[in-house]
């Protein structure tokens, strides 16, 4: 027993003095530990300073029920209860029982309230007895954020988000993603707190340890009004040819910003949403959109010209043991070459290529090396699509590749390539990249600017961006986009219709599928944006030719955006003089003196101007409206004398 006893003693100066500090520190670590506190994310703002995204603090307020001193706890619990009543809306007698009960349990987690506001917290911090603080009263307030997007679905691909999952994976989509880690995750804070039981953590002070700090704030080149306009133009289309999905980008043309950029997939309810970023990622067959390109190295080639004469027989015709055809049947005959881009020749484009190019298909292929289009377009946001141009030596390469490729088959590109040669041919041959970030800002400094990029310095020499120009207007007034042609507003662009998922011909027949767009710029000889509308698998029941069904939204967007979000031109002159503008106001001005109170005549005039002249006579006039707004008749007849709030009635057509 005496050995024994010699041994506890020996055991306890050994651990009290050798190894006392490490038996302390390994106490200390398993019931105090500093907890990361994660900082507010940096907010996404639209070009002109509306927010696209933000961090929403929320926070849970509960109560150390055993924290308080005994007379301090009686004190202050009434005025508690009843301020908690006033706030949740049951009875203070019923909080006053709980928060008893809480501190007769020991409970030091007690929930007061969960996923509040910030303003509701301020409120909550400042009733009685949790206004004393952790240490004197209890409080216990634990921070979390909810990333909103004030837009709602719209954009919200684009914009993005960055999520880390349980085993610390990261999923990063869009700008959100893109940026998250470099400037608008921010830097996380510690704060101590204890270990309390049953897996459940307080803070031990009412500060942190080390504050976080907030992220910065990007802000984007998105314009919210075209981003509203291109996204429900979209989505009004996919839902009239029921389509699987499509996407819409807005780009401007002399700085590459992208003004809007829309994607839409189909649900199996019918509805659509922001699924994914179809114009970044979606590297597909680009069908007749790409004949540009292919009669553009025609041109700079000068193996033709746009009047050169083109055999397109009677709609079809051999390459190579294979048929090619085109939409129109029996075909367009011998015509020019700037007309078989206009029709949209499949035979009339093949034609050109394969004879210039056959014996030397590098000729041709290194154009579209030269234009970048063999290339990813390295922009930001993650999931670019990888471009696929076919070319002698690999495996995707045979003699028809190349008569294939001059109308859109066998290579692949993503729409946001496609759309980023359009507006170069828009910016007089300068290629840019898309950019979809103007600046990086901690509250109103720079952190970085990002500033036009150039891919490709000129596309083309003039003589061949002007032809080519020229083709693409004459697209919209007689050829394949006639349909779009407005004589108010001018466009200019190229339709395009591709076979999808056709690799088993006969499934294919039994159930056709196609890829419809339409890549162009407006106006047509001022160019201020470019535009890209691609929509998958439309219903074959409604339509899925690229007039039919992009060309409408191409137009609806060009036409709004005009609409609503006009663009503002400084007046040079002010001393405009029109021979009809001045008759009409002498006209006008002597009927106003002339007539005080008989009634003019009217007809004739513009209903606008006719209401204005009544009203002033002081009578109530109503309008039948039929037609542009011209007065043809009049319910009382000239120089009848008027009475006072006499109603008028006018019919104009």
């Amino acid at each position: 027993m005496f050995v024994f006893a010699l041994a506890v003693v020996f055991k306890l100066i050994s651990i009290q003095f050798i190894q006392g500090e490490e038996y302390r520190k390994l106490a200390e670590k398993r019931t105090v530990k500093d907890f990361d506190i994660e900082p507010n994310r940096g907010n996404v703002y639209s070009a002109d300073g509306s927010l696209l995204a933000t961090s929403i603090p929320k926070y849970d307020i509960r109560l150390d029920a055993v924290q308080a001193k005994q007379v301090v706890f009686d004190e202050h619990i009434g005025a508690l209860a009843d301020s908690l009543s006033v706030y949740k809306g049951k009875s203070s007698a019923y909080y006053k029982d709980i928060i008893r009960k809480a501190r007769r349990n020991k409970n030091r987690y007690f929930l007061l309230a969960r996923n509040i506001s910030y303003s509701d917290y301020i409120r909550l911090r400042n009733f009685p007895l949790l206004n004393k603080g952790a240490i004197g009263g209890g409080l216990i307030v634990e921070q979390t954020t909810r990333r909103e997007h004030p837009m709602g679905q719209i954009a919200a691909r684009s914009i993005g988000y960055e999520r880390i999952d349980s085993n610390g994976d990261t999923a990063r989509a869009g700008i959100d993603g893109a940026f998250g880690e470099k400037y608008l995750r921010g830097v996380k804070g510690k704060r101590l707190k204890q270990k309390i039981g049953n897996g459940q953590w307080k803070p031990i002070a009412d500060f942190d340890q080390v504050e976080p700090q907030d992220g910065y704030d990007v802000y984007t080149t998105i314009d919210v009004n075209i981003q509203d306009i291109a996204h429900h133009s979209l989505l009004k289309q996919l839902e009239t040819y029921e389509a699987e999905h499509g996407c819409v980008v807005v780009m401007e043309v002399k700085t590459g910003e992208i003004k809007a950029i829309a994607n839409l997939a189909r649900t199996s309810k019918g509805t659509y949403y922001e699924k994914r970023n179809y114009a970044v990622y979606e590297s597909h067959e680009p069908g007749s959109t790409f004949k540009v390109m292919a009669m553009m190295a025609a041109l700079e080639d000068k193996v033709v010209d746009t009047s050169t004469v083109i055999d397109t027989k009677k709609g079809t015709k051999y390459f190579y043991g294979r048929t090619i055809g085109d939409s129109h049947h029996g075909g367009f005959g011998k015509i020019s070459a700037a007309r078989a881009l206009e029709v949209s020749s499949n035979i009339g484009l093949a034609t050109i290529v394969d004879d210039n190019y056959a014996k030397n298909p590098m000729k041709f292929i290194n154009h579209i090396k030269r234009w970048k289009l063999n290339d990813s377009l390295d922009i930001p946001i993650q999931g670019e699509g990888i471009p696929n141009i076919p070319e002698p030596g690999k495996s995707n390469w045979s003699r028809n590749a190349l008569p294939s490729m001059a109308y859109g088959y066998n290579l692949a590109i993503t729409p946001l390539q496609t759309l980023t040669f359009y507006n170069a041919i828009a910016n007089k041959g300068e290629m840019i990249k898309p950019r979809f970030i103007r600046a990086v800002k901690s509250f109103d400094k720079n952190v970085e600017v990002f500033e036009k990029q150039v891919l490709v310095d000129k596309i083309c020499s003039d003589k061949t961006l002007l032809e080519i120009k020229d083709i693409l207007k004459n697209i919209v007034i007689r050829g394949t986009g006639k349909n779009m042609y407005s004589e108010t507003f001018s466009m200019a662009g190229k339709t395009g219709t591709a076979r999808t998922d056709y690799a088993n011909y006969e499934e294919w027949r039994k159930d056709r599928k196609y890829v419809s767009s339409f890549a162009g710029y407006f106006p047509a000889d001022n160019p201020k944006y470019s535009c890209i509308v691609v929509i998958h698998k439309p219903s074959t029941k409604v339509g899925y030719y690229g007039a039919d069904v992009t060309g409408p939204v191409f137009k609806r967007i060009a036409q709004k955006i005009y609409t609503d979000t006009p663009i503002i031109d400084d007046v040079k002159a002010l001393d405009f003089n029109s021979k009809l503008v001045n008759e009409d106001y002498e006209s006008y001005f002597d009927n106003v003196n002339k007539y005080k109170e008989l009634m003019p005549s009217v007809v004739g005039m513009s209903a606008m101007d006719a209401i204005a002249l009544l009203e002033n006579l002081q009578v109530n006039v109503k309008v039948k409206l039929k037609g542009s707004g011209t007065v043809k008749s009049q319910s009382v007849d000239k120089h009848q004398k008027l009475k006072p709030n006499q109603t008028i009635v006018l019919e104009a057509s």
